[in-house]
């Protein structure tokens, strides 16, 4: 595939805080540690602290890979090997368990990360580098995961669910299965990616498992490590953290105060804390933790402790307290030797609210880094572009206005009657003196007839668009197409489409061809040509 890479600014699909963040807007700094280049990595490694184990978190990845149909892949056990050694770090990003792996950003992430860790490997020889994906197996938003969309049409699992994702068992999911399946078609490769598909949800007990198996057969050969956090040992770790956030709402004050600051720099909250910022976590049960009459309630349950039994319940069963979305962040950076974390452009602003936090438990805030972008066309684009006389940047732009300014370029007309207006409005200021000077009291009539007239004068206007559009209709039909393809639903199509279609054009060679052409840390948006 030809690359082609462009500015995030230049695709009008992230917003105004991304793009400042991206653009190292000094008023953010206070808000992120060390910026995403080789010289914050460098900087960061000078002074990164991680203080638990190791060994835990390797024997925990250990067993996790040991319910896999298959032994781990070489690459895979060497990297969770190296996690022993005090010169081994983690790159990470993190995802729902969506349904045969959701939209292509989630695909997107991995790869983002693997490279990552290339090129840090790259830089610093004498130490190492492993992409982890941390499964967001105690999500409980079910409604979120259930479904994804292959060639425009929508695939569900029907499923009466609830608590941990993670979780859940595997029932009722056939139909999607056959569904999505059935869209990929006869080739060798759809019935490859079909088996991959069939084994992981059906072979597996639960989601977690189902997601590591097929997240795992896509990704193993470059020794990505997929980690359930959902563990009583690694929560162990994370239980004094857990007993202060409960008891003294310590995140509620810091991520508050942080919010009020951001806010003063023009970048609005995408997430509030609560008071207190953890789940109570059973099978089959994940809600939240409040604190009424001097006793910490689990809501739509009958558990409650007092503080006394609440300290013994964390310290026993650390397992059963699921940090929400603003303190999932801590837990990942305690538990992992982490330097960096790619998510998406919300994500990314989120993880800014966090920092304060970070710092009030002496907690290493790591790198923030966008997770590559890209979008995958098989339309020889270039090509047709080039025949309409458009960009690649013209492309993003919304589908009226385009086709308006391509008009505007290519008609011999003048569509405007921006001159003749300044024509009749010079005759009004003769008018309004001429009729000033019979009777003052008739300027506001005089007004209103130049009012008339001006929206007079748009409604052509809109008419000799609209003739001239029809007189260029097969390039605007031309244009249409191309944006109905590349924006589902005028959206960026790495937010909706799956995978699927993509795998079954090249098989195994997909996940290979963005290896070789995303590059991390030159944030660019990619465009990837057929």
């Amino acid at each position: 595939m030809k690359a082609t890479y462009i500015d995030y600014s230049e695709t009008q699909s992230f917003s105004k805080a991304l793009i400042r963040f991206l653009a190292n807007d000094p008023e953010l700094d206070d808000f992120r540690s060390y910026r995403a280049d080789i010289k914050g990595f460098h900087d960061l490694l000078q002074n990164k602290k991680f203080s638990s184990s190791r060994t835990i978190l390797a024997d925990v990845l250990k067993e996790q890979y040991s319910q896999l149909p298959s032994k781990a892949h070489q690459q895979v056990s060497a990297n969770i090997e190296s996690l022993l050694q005090d010169n081994t770090y983690t790159v990470c990003t993190g995802h729902q368990l969506n349904i045969f792996t959701g939209p292509l950003y989630f695909i997107f992430k991995i790869v983002t990360a693997i490279n990552l860790a290339k090129e840090l490997k790259s830089n610093f020889p004498d130490k190492n580098f492993v992409p982890v994906y941390w499964m967001a197996t105690e999500d409980h938003d079910f409604a979120e995961i259930n479904h994804t969309y292959i060639s425009d049409k929508k695939i569900s699992w029907l499923h009466a669910a609830s608590g941990a994702t993670g979780r859940l068992e595997i029932k009722g999911i056939e139909n999607a299965i056959k569904e999505y399946t059935g869209i990929l078609g006869l080739s060798a490769n759809a019935e490859y990616l079909g088996n991959l598909i069939r084994s992981a949800y059906t072979g597996n007990k639960n989601l977690a498992d189902a997601t590591r198996q097929l997240v795992n057969t896509l990704f193993e050969e470059y020794g990505l490590v997929i980690l359930d956090a959902d563990d009583a040992r690694l929560k162990k770790q994370f239980s004094p953290v857990i007993t202060e956030d409960i008891i003294k709402r310590s995140s509620f004050k810091n991520i508050t105060e942080t919010n009020q600051n951001l806010l003063k720099k023009g970048i609005e909250a995408q997430v509030n804390p609560r008071e207190i910022n953890f789940f109570y976590l059973l099978d089959g049960l994940r809600e939240r933790i409040v604190f009424e009459d001097g006793l910490y309630k689990v809501l739509n349950s009958e558990i409650s402790f007092n503080e006394a039994e609440l300290k013994q319940e964390i310290n026993e069963h650390p397992e059963r307290f699921s940090p929400n979305v603003v303190m999932r962040p801590m837990y990942q950076e305690v538990i992992l030797p982490n330097l960096a974390y790619i998510g998406g452009g919300a994500e990314i602003i989120y993880w800014l609210q966090l920092k304060q936090n970070f710092d009030h438990y002496g907690i290493d805030f790591p790198i923030l880094l966008l997770r590559n972008s890209a979008m995958i066309t098989g339309m020889n684009l270039n090509a047709k572009l080039n025949r309409l006389d458009l960009s690649f940047k013209d492309i993003f732009k919304e589908s009226e206005i385009l086709k308006k300014e391509w008009v505007l370029n290519h008609s011999s007309h003048s569509l405007n009657l921006h001159d003749e207006w300044q024509e009749i409005n010079s005759i009004f200021e003769k008018i309004n003196l001429r009729t000033y000077k019979i009777d003052p009291t008739l300027g506001p009539s005089a007004e209103a007839v130049k009012v008339r007239l001006q929206k007079a004068f748009k409604n052509l206007e809109s008419k000799l668009m609209k003739a001239e559009k029809r007189n260029f209709s097969d390039a605007l039909s031309q244009i249409d197409t191309i944006k109905t393809k590349l924006f589902p639903n005028g959206g960026l199509q790495e937010r909706k489409e799956n995978f699927g279609t993509f795998y079954v054009k090249h098989g195994k060679n997909f996940i290979q061809i963005l290896i070789e052409n995303f590059k991390p840390l030159d944030l660019k948006f990619t465009i990837l040509e057929e």
